[in-house]
């Protein structure tokens, strides 16, 4: 089981570096280039590599406490699961690493300073505290280009690209109707009595993702089909089986599998295109909550929502089945059905933003578009929905003006309507 790596673990080596170097490099430097000295004096020397010490500390500690009030900040007004995701980015960690490798540096060529009888500065020494000054300028501003990001526009956009990333990698192949009618009439022929199970034991802990090659292959060698039975993303719990086998002419390594069910404190978007549309509808449905009550920001989680749905529209979803090089059927995976995007996407917004005339315009410009760009097996869902979402407005709005203006298609929410139904 993989977990989650420790964030203390990169600046860790950046210290441990820092100080290391910090004190062999100058005395190497003077046996080894006893030529190379600097031309400024060592007072000089002293006075600057003290001002970079002091100063990198002050910095690390004013800079990571702007980032860690930003972060919760974040957290509150979007989802936490969003903000980590960014805050995990190796940018922090790396920043984190320089500034504290600055600081250790110049204080351990610091205490180097002024050994030498003749009174002269390193020269290979101040270019390396240069350098790592330089270094640490770099990454205070990638910080700041970070901490922007948590700007409402960039994070939806940021969960759009991820979403769509996960997409690309999950779902290759477009929408055949050929392709889903096979699907289905070969889903059950591989079932036979299981022979072997496989159950969790350990803390809560959610799946990740799913080394799909090493299930296949553990499958191939023992004869037999591996159904997994959490999907991505599934919390596992104390007692909860990971898979069961069928048909195997030989046992199934369990300490294998369980290596290849990567396991982990929180969700990833890697394999797990859900998780990018989970994330959205939760800065929806907060951007809807009464302490906030900002509607726009949902329109706008809605326009990258429609967005994933639409490329969602045209793949090719069963890809929960996986053949060994002989056309064998060996792992079969629980993967989310259009039925089940269409839920996640559209059920909490249409549950908290029924109040609202620019989310249920929006909303309706959604599942138009999605009508008219979705294969014929994947309209009926979409005109399920349409009527849904038409009962919820007429339920909802009892004023006729307001209900004829909820039930405009508008993909601004209140901006330009595209049709106005007749009285």
């Amino acid at each position: 089981m993989a977990m989650t790596g420790r964030a203390w673990t990169i600046p860790s080596i950046y210290a441990a570096t820092a100080i290391a170097v910090g004190f062999t490099f100058p005395r190497l430097e003077s046996v080894v280039f006893p030529e190379l000295v600097s031309r400024i004096s060592v007072s000089a020397a002293t006075a600057i590599y003290s001002s970079i010490a002091s100063g990198m500390i002050s910095l690390t500690g004013i800079v990571f406490s702007l980032v860690f009030v930003m972060v919760q900040f974040s957290a509150t007004a979007y989802s936490p699961r969003l903000v980590m995701t960014v805050a995990k980015n190796p940018l922090v960690a790396h920043a984190l690493g320089v500034f504290t490798a600055t600081f250790l540096y110049a204080i351990a060529a610091l205490s180097w300073l002024d050994r030498d009888p003749q009174a002269t500065a390193p020269l290979l020494s101040a270019i390396v505290v240069i350098i790592l000054l330089l270094a640490s300028v770099a990454m205070f501003i990638g910080l700041i280009e970070r901490v922007a990001m948590l700007r409402v526009n960039r994070m939806l956009a940021f969960t759009g690209g991820s979403g769509r990333q996960a997409i690309n990698l999950n779902y290759r192949h477009p929408f055949t109707e050929a392709e889903a009618g096979a699907s289905s009439a070969a889903q059950e022929q591989w079932r036979t009595p299981p022979e072997q199970r496989i159950v969790y034991s350990g803390v809560p802990v959610a799946v990740e993702r799913l080394d799909v090659p090493a299930l296949v292959s553990q499958a191939q060698r023992a004869g037999g089909v591996i159904e997994v039975m959490p999907a991505v993303g599934d919390s596992i719990l104390e007692s909860s089986l990971l898979v069961v086998v069928f048909g195997a002419s030989a046992p199934i390594d369990e300490r294998a599998i369980r290596q290849a069910i990567i396991l982990g404190e929180e969700r990833t978007l890697e394999q797990d295109p859900k998780f990018a549309l989970r994330l959205l509808v939760d800065i929806a449905i907060r951007a809807l909550s009464p302490a906030v009550n900002d509607p726009t920001t949902a329109v706008q989680a809605l326009d990258q929502i429609g967005d994933l749905l639409l490329r969602l529209s045209g793949r090719h979803l069963e890809v929960g089945s996986f053949r060994d090089e002989a056309g064998a059927l060996r792992v079969v995976v629980p993967v989310p059905t259009w039925d089940d995007y269409l839920s996640l996407s559209f059920d909490e917004i249409q549950a908290y933003g029924a109040g609202s005339v620019q989310v249920m315009r929006r909303m309706k410009a959604l599942i138009a578009d999605l009508l008219a760009a979705a294969p014929g097996e994947r309209r009926p869902a979409l005109l399920a929905r349409h009527r849904r979402l038409e009962r919820l407005i007429s339920h909802t709005f009892p004023d006729r003006d307001d209900r004829l203006d909820a039930f405009v298609e508008d993909r601004q929410g209140l901006g330009v309507s595209r049709r106005r139904p007749a009285a």
